[in-house]
């Protein structure tokens, strides 16, 4: 990605004026005769636009989102994944956190006791490669019963996100999401893979559960179809992926015509986090941002100064540019030296007994 990421700047940004966001865009877009969608350049470009962005408000002494229609929102509403204990000394896995019927709704205490009023978890792992697939009438009820546990525990102070990550056939989720209205979630994320729109909005119409998607989806062009079959109400643009602050801030607006709202994806470190604050504040339909955890421990680290974080909500920085520096130092001294690819993909069929 590093080498991929030096080639795009040097053919297509280096001696342009950082001002010129959306000349850059298209340019760096079309080239190769490519003009369409796709993962590893949108995430190129977004790389190289999200620079632009932090050096043109650094220059004007503004944050981003004062240059993309000023402050709507004070502060920012933000969730987490269920993650495992720390202290576990069982060696639980990172799933046990959201299939397990005990684990998940102590997780839920233990992070509305930090503050948080919404968690996210994938009670249907693992991913496959063999994907989308039916579900069994054990996992059903296990699911159902985690999140029956986790309601009562959470009351209506805090709501629950169920994520789903394109795993199941449309039919799958259509039985699913039956069995999960009465316990009011907030959202079913990726209920199908991103792939079909038509499928995804077949499940919208089956179930009064609102549905979310976009973390996997690259550029407005894919939003379009999305809005335009009634497949989702909460958009999840990835600002490190879908092609930048820009594209996301006219998806938002594409949204808005819909009343579809915006629950920026976060996944990719503290740096894309800068981005999805900067857009959150001045977007109208913002719903909700995702964060992890709260943004403490290696997170805090690589920024000279830390994303602030209070009883479930972000606080925006009032920096210029994306509002927070990168301690390069810090993030030199950690190379990443594995060679797995995140999530991993199971290689074989799941089964569905």
């Amino acid at each position: 990605m590093r080498g991929l990421i030096e080639d795009v700047a040097e053919r297509h940004a280096i001696g342009r004026s950082p001002f010129d966001i959306e000349a850059l865009w298209r340019i760096a877009y079309s080239s190769g005769f490519a003009q369409r969608p796709e993962l590893t350049m949108g995430s190129v470009i977004s790389a190289i636009e999200l620079a632009c962005w932090d050096i043109v408000g650094k220059a004007l002494g503004q944050p981003v989102y004062n240059l993309l229609g000023g402050r709507v929102h004070e502060t920012l509403r933000s969730y987490t994944y269920l993650y495992p204990a720390e202290s576990s000394a069982d060696g639980m896995r990172y799933a046990d956190a959201f299939d397990d019927p005990d684990a998940a709704p102590a997780r839920t205490a233990a992070y509305m006791e930090q503050g948080f009023t919404a968690v996210g978890f994938d009670p249907v792992m693992p991913y496959g490669s063999f994907d989308p697939r039916q579900i069994s009438l054990a996992a059903l009820d296990n699911i159902e019963e985690v999140v029956r546990r986790m309601r009562e525990v959470a009351g209506n102070r805090c709501d629950l996100l169920i994520k789903m990550h394109g795993q199941l056939t449309t039919a799958a989720v259509i039985r699913l999401a039956r069995r999960l209205e009465p316990y009011e979630p907030l959202w079913i994320e990726e209920p199908v893979p991103p792939e079909n729109p038509r499928e995804m909005a077949r499940v919208a119409r089956a179930t009064s559960i609102p549905i979310a998607t976009g973390e996997r989806l690259v550029t407005r062009h894919e939003f379009v179809d999305v809005l335009r079959h009634g497949s989702a109400s909460i958009l999840q643009p990835a600002p490190a992926r879908v092609g930048g602050v820009f594209e996301t801030k006219k998806i938002a607006a594409m949204a808005e015509a819909h009343y579809a709202q915006l629950a920026p994806h976060l996944y990719a470190g503290p740096i894309e986090a800068a981005a999805n604050i900067q857009l959150g504040v001045c977007c109208p339909n913002f719903l909700i941002q995702e964060s992890i955890e709260d943004f403490s421990g290696f997170h805090a680290e690589l920024l000279k100064e830390p994303i602030v974080w209070e009883d479930g909500y972000i606080i925006p920085s009032e920096r210029p540019g994306l509002g927070y520096e990168l301690d390069e130092a810090v993030a030199d001294a950690h190379p990443y030296e594995g060679d797995d690819v995140f999530p991993h993909m199971e290689e074989t069929p799941t089964p569905t007994v």
